[in-house]
C-alpha cells in the first residue's frame, strides 16, 4: 500500500490538538496527515468518504453519512481482526461451504443449498465494538474511531433457526451460538490465538441470519462475503465474516478472541473470561450536521440515532452541551427495531457559540448517559457528551 503525504484541514501544534480532543471537537479530518491509498480489496470503496487508519481498519467520515437511512457499501466502514482471505473465494460464491454442528443431523450445506432453505432480510446498524473509543479519557490501544466505525445496512439470507430446523433441531445442552470465520493466518501464528471465532447466547438463535447479499448486491469481501453470519444488535465482531463454521454449543469458543479480547474488564484489570463480553449493543445517537462554523440563520440539526439490541424510541437535541434539551423528529421510514433513525430538529441560531449534542432513549427507557463506565480496551462508547459538536455562529 503506498501512502501519500497530503495536508488537509491540520491542527496547528500538539497542544491545539490536544484542546480540540478535550472539547469533542477532534475530527478525523483534522488529524489526518498522512492520506493512504485504498487497499486491493475495497478498491471500489469512495475514498474522499473515508478515513484510512489501516489496511483494516478504514471509517466512514462523519460528514459523509449525510441524510441517507441505507448506508451505502462504497461508504461502510471496515475492521478485520486478521487480513481477509484471498479473493477467490468469490469466484464461486454457491460452492462456499459451511458446517452446521450441535444440531441432530450435522453436516455441511453449500451456499447455493443455503439459497434453497429461505430467505429473510433485516436491516441493522452494524458498528465496530470500538466505535467511540477516542472518547474515553482514558488511554487506550488500538484504532480511536470516532463515530464512523459504524453504519446501517440491509442483509438478505436464510434465518439460521430454519437451517437448524431442518437438521434435526438444536442440542439440547446448547448455551451459545459459534461462529468461525474463514480467514488467513499470518505465517507461524497459534490458531486459537488469531481465529476469528465468537460465541453469542443462544438466544440470539431466533435472530441471525447466515447472510449472502448486502444491500442488496452479493456482498462483498470487505465485508465478509460470500457468507457472512449476521447476529442483529450485537457488535461488529459477533457478525463473523466468511463463516465456515456454525456450532450450537455448550460452552464458549476457547480462542483469544473470545477469551482474554472483547471483554468488558475496568481500566487496569487484565482482561479475560471472568469479564463480560462485548455483545449487545447499546442506545446510541450522534449529530452529523452541522459540522462547522456557520452564518447566524435557519438550520436544520441532523444526525442518527439507534436503540443497539431495542428500537429507538426518542432523541432530544441540545445546543448548549446538556443543559437544556428539545425533542427532535424522526425522518423518514422505521426500517425496524434494529436500525437506525435519521432525526432532525429545525432551529434559528444567533451569533454566539454552540456545544451540539443529542441524546436518545430506546424502547425499554434506557437512555444515553453523559459518560458511559469505562472499561479497559474502550469498547461500547455510548455517551452524548463524547461527540458533541462545537461551533461558532457569526
Amino acid at each position: 500500500m503506498n501512502l501519500t503525504l497530503k495536508r488537509r484541514h491540520l491542527l496547528a501544534g500538539t497542544a491545539m490538538a490536544m484542546g480540540a480532543m478535550a472539547s469533542g471537537r477532534l475530527y478525523a479530518q483534522e488529524i489526518t496527515e498522512v492520506e493512504r491509498d485504498l487497499p486491493e480489496y475495497v478498491a471500489f470503496k469512495q475514498p474522499d468518504a473515508l478515513i484510512i487508519h489501516s489496511n483494516n481498519t478504514i471509517e466512514t467520515r462523519r460528514d459523509a453519512f449525510g441524510s441517507a437511512l441505507v448506508t451505502p457499501e462504497d461508504k461502510l466502514y471496515v475492521r478485520n481482526n486478521v487480513n481477509p482471505p484471498p479473493a477467490s473465494i468469490l469466484d464461486d460464491r454457491d460452492s462456499w461451504e459451511v458446517s452446521i454442528e450441535g444440531v441432530g443431523a450435522p453436516g455441511s450445506l453449500t451456499l447455493g443449498e443455503l439459497k434453497q432453505m429461505g430467505i429473510e432480510s433485516v436491516t441493522m446498524v452494524l458498528q465496530c465494538s470500538g466505535n467511540g473509543r477516542a472518547y474515553f479519557d482514558h488511554e487506550t490501544s488500538g484504532t480511536q474511531w470516532q463515530v464512523g466505525a459504524a453504519g446501517n445496512v440491509m442483509w438478505t439470507g436464510v434465518p439460521l433457526r430454519t437451517v437448524v430446523e431442518m437438521l434435526g433441531g438444536a442440542d439440547g445442552a446448547a448455551r451459545f451460538v459459534t461462529g468461525t470465520g474463514g480467514e488467513e493466518f499470518p505465517e507461524g501464528a497459534e490458531v486459537r490465538d488469531v481465529i476469528v471465532e465468537r460465541s453469542v447466547p443462544i438466544e440470539a438463535l431466533d435472530t441471525i441470519l447466515l447472510a449472502w447479499e448486502l444491500n442488496g448486491e452479493p456482498i462483498s469481501l470487505a465485508h465478509g462475503g460470500p457468507l457472512r453470519m449476521i447476529v442483529p444488535g450485537y457488535t461488529g465482531v459477533n457478525n463473523v465474516k466468511y463463516v465456515k463454521r456454525i456450532a450450537l454449543t455448550e460452552a464458549e469458543s476457547d480462542a483469544a478472541i473470545q477469551q482474554s479480547r472483547y471483554r468488558l474488564n475496568p481500566v487496569g484489570e487484565e482482561s479475560g473470561p471472568e469479564w463480560p463480553s462485548v455483545w449487545e449493543m447499546n442506545v446510541k445517537s450522534w449529530i452529523n450536521q452541522p459540522l462547522a462554523d456557520r452564518a447566524a440563520g435557519p438550520v436544520v440539526i441532523t444526525g442518527v440515532a439507534f436503540g443497539g439490541i431495542n428500537a429507538v424510541e426518542k432523541v432530544e437535541v441540545s445546543l448548549d452541551g446538556g443543559q437544556s434539551w428539545q425533542e427532535a423528529v424522526f425522518v423518514g421510514p422505521d426500517l425496524g427495531q434494529y436500525a437506525w433513525r435519521t432525526f432532525a430538529m429545525p432551529t434559528e441560531l444567533t451569533p454566539g457559540q454552540y456545544t451540539i449534542v443529542s441524546r436518545a432513549t430506546d424502547s425499554q427507557g434506557n437512555a444515553q448517559p453523559e459518560v458511559p463506565e469505562a472499561n479497559d480496551a474502550g469498547y461500547n462508547h455510548n455517551g452524548w457528551r463524547g461527540p458533541a459538536v462545537e461551533i461558532v455562529v457569526s
